[in-house]
């Protein structure tokens, strides 16, 4: 009987042919040449955090549990192999006083999951995983391994560059080939000043780029049905550190934003009617707060809620515009919305597929409660994202196709070509990729 597999959201289950668990870039080449010859489609998964089907296969499911460690670090380098999960490699980079100048709020996904995916997190200089990476270990469809530099000038083959595949499998979506381990930019540690402060919706619109400009790390979260937000703005700090007490890290962390929350969603799951009243008395819950500590507890959180989630990169200077026009649908479909919706920022970037590619970029994410989705709220919202030349978040639900990314993406074509060339054959495809890339 088939192995069955589930995501984190439970959302996309799936039986692959046969499942590895390769233990060195040889083994996954021996694996690839294998699913090639049979005619099976390979893919890698790490923990099923995305929401699409971005890693599923019917084929050779190859999993990342024996990748793991540190394989050598140098001068404001580090390269660790692929199944390494983020979590285990800051405590590892902070025992040796080192550390990732910028991450996304989930620990639990591997290296190759968050960077092929483009997770991304906020900075206003600082750009997503991606555009930490300096180098990528990769084993390509016929077996062979490789490794690509962003100071590389080589060729891989008569007609690729070594800087194009650089640039297009940094955010690869596994479809160039299967990462094995990556080489990231590091820097000493640092500390960060958190201070959070509910603020109006209204207030945040008519202060956008003072907020983002003045901010290094700025993340907010309005709270839908109000005109509240909690606004996390982080900070590079001298100290000396200050971190929040072993009951408060419990109370926000744990209890408040977890298990408090999880019990309102499912009050609202029972009674929607009830929900823009419980997100009003959240709303005035919600206290200011300050702390300093290590970057990467500063960067992350804990999520045990489960829900489905929507994210689009847009053009920064048209934020706001997204913004207005989302609260107005979600108040004129008269849809009843427990979770928050999530703004970040980036810098450009020059990953080909990054969704900050040659351009500043807002994120709107938004949320769903397991338990009780809705379709209509992410198809209309994503309506208003496409409008504005919106990129969806490859590991977050969505509708696009190739015809549509084609046209917000300046190297889609290019990657379609790269593509061709090597792995004419698709050893790495499935329904997803056949969808997003033609």
């Amino acid at each position: 009987m088939s192995e069955v597999f589930s995501n984190w959201a439970g959302n996309q289950v799936f039986s692959p042919a046969e499942v590895r668990t390769p233990s060195s870039a040889e083994e996954v080449a021996r694996a690839v040449r294998d699913g090639a010859a049979s005619g099976r489609r390979v893919r890698m998964m790490g923990t099923g955090h995305s929401f699409t089907g971005v890693a599923l296969t019917d084929g050779l499911l190859l999993r990342p549990n024996a990748l793991t460690g540190i394989r050598e670090v140098g001068d404001g380098w580090v390269t660790a192999a692929a199944g390494t999960t983020l979590d285990a490699l800051n405590e590892e980079l902070d025992r040796m006083g080192l550390a990732l100048a910028n991450m996304g709020d989930i620990t639990a996904q591997t290296l190759a999951g968050a960077i092929q995916t483009g997770t991304h997190g906020t900075g206003r200089e600082t750009g997503g995983l991606a555009e930490e990476v300096l180098a990528l270990e990769l084993v390509l469809a016929d077996g062979e391994i490789v490794t690509v530099r962003g100071d590389g000038d080589g060729k891989i083959r008569d007609e690729v560059s070594e800087r194009d595949l650089f640039d297009a499998a940094r955010v690869g979506l596994g479809a160039l080939g299967v990462v094995t381990a990556v080489t990231f930019r590091v820097e000493p540690s640092f500390l960060l000043r958190s201070v959070r402060q509910p603020m109006a919706l209204t207030e945040i619109l008519g202060s956008l780029d003072a907020i983002i400009s003045g901010n290094e790390h700025l993340d907010f979260f309005w709270l839908p049905h109000t005109d509240t937000c909690l606004t996390k703005r982080n900070n590079r700090s001298e100290g000396p550190p200050d971190p929040p007490s072993a009951f408060r890290h419990w109370l926000d962390n744990t209890f408040l934003e977890n298990t408090l929350f999880g019990a309102l969603c499912g009050v609202g799951r029972r009674f929607p009617g009830a929900i823009p009243r419980l997100n009003a008395i959240s709303a005035a819950a919600l206290s200011p707060s300050a702390h300093t500590d290590t970057s990467y507890k500063i960067f992350t959180s804990v999520r045990d809620v489960r829900f489905l989630e929507m994210e689009y990169a847009i053009p920064r200077e048209h934020l706001g515009q997204a913004l207005r026009e989302t609260r107005d649908l979600v108040e004129r479909r008269n849809w009843k919305i427990t979770f928050p919706i999530e703004v970040r920022v980036t810098p450009a970037g020059d990953a080909w597929l990054s969704t900050a590619y040659g351009r500043e970029s807002a994120y709107i994410a938004c949320h769903i409660y397991r338990p009780t989705p809705n379709a209509a709220y992410f198809e209309e919202v994503e309506e208003i994202m496409a409008r504005l030349g919106g990129r969806p978040h490859w590991g977050k639900a969505h509708t696009r196709d190739a015809a549509y990314l084609a046209t917000v993406y300046p190297r889609f074509a290019d990657f379609g070509a790269l593509r061709d060339r090597l792995d004419p054959q698709r050893v790495f495809t499935n329904d997803y990729l056949g969808t997003v890339l033609g």
